[in-house]
């Protein structure tokens, strides 16, 4: 049975389709014709390379065409009466979602056409091939098809493929030439491909540039096919370098002298500067701006080596990730026309590094907001300074202060506040400080160590003040463009609990798990973070985003602490934490069309173990869902654990986490206008605990928690104005961790954030 929604729904649909039923005609100039689309029909024998030949015609003529939708040409009506006066809000937001703009026959050349497919087949071995075209009127809309039709002769295969000398067989090009066929991408028995032998060329091209021949050109070699050894269509392919090529670009060239530039400032390019020779390598500079020491390692090309122009991309890569410099140049300049007794000739490299401002003072007033709907102004003080020690060191000094109230929660949450201040210190070393010497193992990229110093104090008012210190050591480093690694061997934090309210303390007692989690003031462990990002990449459609985290604590303090006789863990007379935690996340952004509009999904799951003594994870460690960034139709940390529910919606902020944690999200993303942009969503998700709480029945996790998952749908608007992003989604409720299904309408939950939810 339909419910009052989805009788709606059916009704808009309906409207939609019937108010586009009238014809176009009356929009179309009288001389104009709709085009509606081409078709190329192939009549061949038995050919295994068809469909791909299809995919290659279909590209090469490739034209906008009018589409239609249950016979109905939807985005084309919509356009047109968009662009009447006073057109209205409903047929401009039509448009701008699915409007197009008309495309018509008289603009299509039929015989240009026909030739490009002619071209086409010769270009990929179909010689002697016949086009021809016929076209296919609709009256009742004055549309217009076109039908190409090819008869597709044999094509021809190649037989052989080899290299052809015709210069003095004894220069050095022709053996690396020789040698680079054997990764050769011209298969035998392949069919002629122009397109196929231009990037064979260019394959070998930079083949050799790898080598040492820094003139050569992949217009020095051409091909040339050899059909008069057979009668069924097959040919003889052969490779060979052209007439008249230059010698310089015929002969490997090494690099004997390499120049960097630490401190190139365009302002003071005349001036003199000293030489220092440091394993080989020259550093010009007035002064020492950057210790070649620290610099070398980033300098991957070597002495009396080959040029290979690969090195200098990785050279410049390493390099630009230092956030010493803002740009950095590799030029190669030959010094002169003598060849050395193997026959190479000299380069001379020069790497200018120009330097940002060394240091700044950065005053930010920022408007934040937080996944536990907490919002308010927030100003902060950072100083930096990017070459502490004159090794690209990152010094990073930051003062922060804010106030923040609670919006948008249940009953009896509303009005929370909470007034933050911190003080941090951070240290990023642009090498890895390790015992032994592990810098061959990271090809992509040198790792950096990070250290890192925090005190933090909250005062959550009408309930606690807590104060913090926290203090890491680790390592950074990227496996490739799209793989990042964290790993921290030492995270330090201790929490401490200062003034608490009555009503805090009541909370306290009634849950002793709680009271647990607040009681571990101190956590000491290892937390490792592996994140793989295609999404970075604008060129692909659809982009892969996964990030998994472990935190481990308590192991090592195992061997030097104690047991009390509450059975605590205690080290320095403090009590300890010790648990496994580990959690992943899947993101996937689909771009459709053209990237105006995206298709996103998400999956996040994790899981955390209190081990040994302890009951419980630290407060601070444990999970929450619901929330702006989490399952909107929920408020924060209302979901779960389980099909946890509390007789009173006042106070339960605390009570709702737990150990375990699952979500997913979906989310259609389409632009409204320039700036301001919507989506529809759906969510689920909830949180489990480990053990039976007697303070939170049906918080445990079961076989049947896919019965108790919270789920939402709902509607958002997010103003974009150039990455920055405010956001409004509107959810309502479909299923309580507790009920069954329920799609009527339910009071809905506004959230407010900045920044897209993944």
């Amino acid at each position: 049975m339909l419910t009052k929604r989805s009788t709606l729904y059916l009704y808009l649909i309906i409207l939609v389709v019937l108010t586009s039923s009238c014809r176009l005609n009356k929009f179309l100039p009288q001389d104009k014709t709709l085009f509606t689309g081409a078709e190329i029909e192939v009549n061949a024998d038995e050919v295994k390379e068809i469909s791909e030949l299809k995919s290659k015609l279909n590209s090469a003529i490739k034209r906008n065409a009018n589409s239609s939708f249950l016979g109905r040409r939807l985005g084309l009506y919509y356009h047109f009466k968009a662009q009447k006066e006073n057109s209205g809000f409903i047929n401009k937001f039509l448009d701008k979602q699915i409007g197009e703009v008309p495309y018509y026959f008289e603009s299509i050349d039929i015989d240009t056409d026909e030739n490009i497919l002619a071209n086409r087949l010769q270009n990929s071995g179909y010689f002697g091939s016949k086009v021809t075209s016929s076209v296919e009127r609709d009256s009742t809309d004055r549309s217009i098809s076109v039908k190409y039709s090819i008869d597709l002769a044999k094509p021809y295969r190649m037989k052989s493929y080899t290299l052809q000398k015709t210069l003095e067989d004894t220069l050095t090009i022709y053996k690396d030439i020789q040698s680079s066929l054997q990764s050769s991408i011209i298969k035998e028995n392949g069919l002629f491909d122009l397109t196929l032998l231009k990037a064979e060329r260019e394959r070998i091209n930079q083949y050799l540039k790898q080598r040492g021949y820094y003139n050569f050109n992949s217009n020095f070699l051409i091909f040339e096919a050899d059909t008069n050894h057979y009668d069924h269509r097959k040919f003889d392919l052969f490779l060979r370098l052209k007439t008249k090529v230059p010698k310089k670009s015929l002969v490997p060239y090494n690099v004997d002298e390499v120049n960097i530039h630490p401190n190139r400032l365009l302002s003071s390019e005349t001036e003199t500067r000293d030489t220092t020779n440091y394993m080989g390598y020259n550093f010009i500079q007035d002064s020492v701006f950057f210790k070649p020491k620290r610099l070398e390692p980033y300098v991957l090309i070597e002495l009396n080596k080959a040029y290979n122009p690969e090195t200098s991309k990785y050279t410049s890569r390493r390099l630009s990730s230092l956030q010493t410099y803002k740009f950095v140049n590799i030029n190669y300049t030959e010094k002169d026309t003598l060849e050395n007794n193997e026959g190479n000739r000299h380069l001379k490299a020069d790497i200018y590094l120009s330097p940002l401002n060394k240091r700044s003072l950065r005053l930010e007033l920022q408007a934040v907001t937080k996944s536990n709907n907490f919002s308010g102004p927030n100003l902060s003080v950072v100083y930096s300074n990017r070459n502490l020690f004159k090794g690209g060191e990152l010094l990073r000094l930051s003062a922060s202060g804010g106030y923040e109230q609670q919006f948008f929660g249940r009953t009896g949450d509303q009005g929370l506040s909470s007034i933050q201040l911190g003080l941090n210190a951070s240290i990023l070393f642009p090498r890895l400080i390790f015992p032994i010497d592990l810098s061959e193992s990271f090809e992509y990229a040198i790792p950096k160590t990070k250290v890192s110093f925090g005190l933090d104090y909250l005062n959550r008012t009408q309930l606690y003040t807590l104060n913090s210190v926290s203090s890491s050591f680790g390592y950074l480093w990227e496996g490739n463009r799209y793989v990042t690694h964290e790993l921290r061997p030492l995270t330090i934090q201790y929490v401490s609990l200062g003034e608490t309210s009555a009503e805090f303390d009541q909370i306290l007692d009634e849950n002793p798990f709680l009271r647990r989690s607040f009681d571990q003031q101190f956590i000491a462990g290892l937390t490792y973070n592996f994140t793989y990002d295609e999404i970075v990449d604008q060129s692909k459609s659809g982009g892969l985003y996964f990030r998994a985290n472990y935190d481990m604590a308590g192991n090592a303090l195992n061997f030097v602490g104690s047991e009390n006789d509450q059975r605590q863990n205690i080290f320095l007379g403090l009590e300890y934490a010790h648990y496994l935690k580990a959690d992943i996340e899947f993101r996937y952004h689909l771009k459709l069309d053209n990237n105006r509009q995206k298709l996103v999904a998400r999956i996040f799951g994790g899981v955390g173990q209190p081990l040994g003594t302890t009951e419980s994870l630290p407060f601070v460690k444990q999970y929450f869902s619901g929330g702006p960034y989490s399952v909107r139709a929920f408020r924060i940390r209302s979901l779960g654990p389980g099909t946890y529910s509390p007789e009173d919606g006042s106070n339960s902020f605390f009570d709702q986490s737990g150990d375990i944690k699952l979500e997913a999200n979906l989310e259609y993303r389409f632009p409204i206008t320039e700036f301001l942009n919507a989506a529809f969503f759906a969510d689920a998700g909830n949180v489990w605990l480990m053990q039976d709480n007697e303070a939170i029945p049906g918080g445990r996790f079961s076989s049947s928690f896919m019965n108790e998952l919270g789920a939402g749908i709902g509607f958002g608007l997010r103003v974009d104005i150039q990455g920055f992003v405010i956001r409004l989604d509107l959810a309502s409720p479909i299923k309580e961790p507790s009920t069954s299904w329920n799609f009527e309408s339910s009071s809905p939950v506004l959230n407010f954030a900045i920044g897209y939810p993944f």
